[in-house]
């Protein structure tokens, strides 16, 4: 369900990590809690993001959500296609739907990120 190949953080977002930047989006988890999405806001290219805060907002037919990041650094690119078509967010959470490429500012907080076993057992525990 949730690619091994990505770190988690606990707020329901995932990490795609290569070397000094990353990739940031939603978790499976995320869009089907939060259901169809219908509008995001994303940072501009070149704005800061701190690991454990809010750097986008997401619109769902039922509930308007913070985005936290799993990490800091500084926004190199943002996924332009979901403005237009946030739905791919709920299509493709982990290839198309991503959100944000950030360069890293400090690569070593990934080390407080969850393994998709760890948080695969933080969903378990919270059902």
């Amino acid at each position: 369900m949730n690619p091994k190949n990505l770190k988690y953080h606990r707020e329901h977002d995932w990490a795609r990590i290569d070397g000094d930047t990353a990739v940031f989006g939603l978790t499976s988890y995320a869009q089907e809690t939060l259901g169809d999405i219908v509008f995001i806001e994303l940072p501009e290219v070149g704005a800061d993001v701190v690991a454990g805060t809010p750097y986008a907002e997401v619109e769902s037919v039922k509930a308007v959500s913070d985005v936290y990041a799993p990490l800091s650094g500084t926004v190199e690119e943002v996924n332009e296609e979901i403005i237009d078509a946030p739905e791919i967010i709920n299509e493709s959470p982990y290839e198309d739907g991503w959100l944000i490429k950030v360069r890293l500012s400090d690569p070593a907080e990934a080390e407080d990120l969850m393994t998709a076993e760890e948080y695969n057992e933080l969903l378990a525990a919270e059902e």
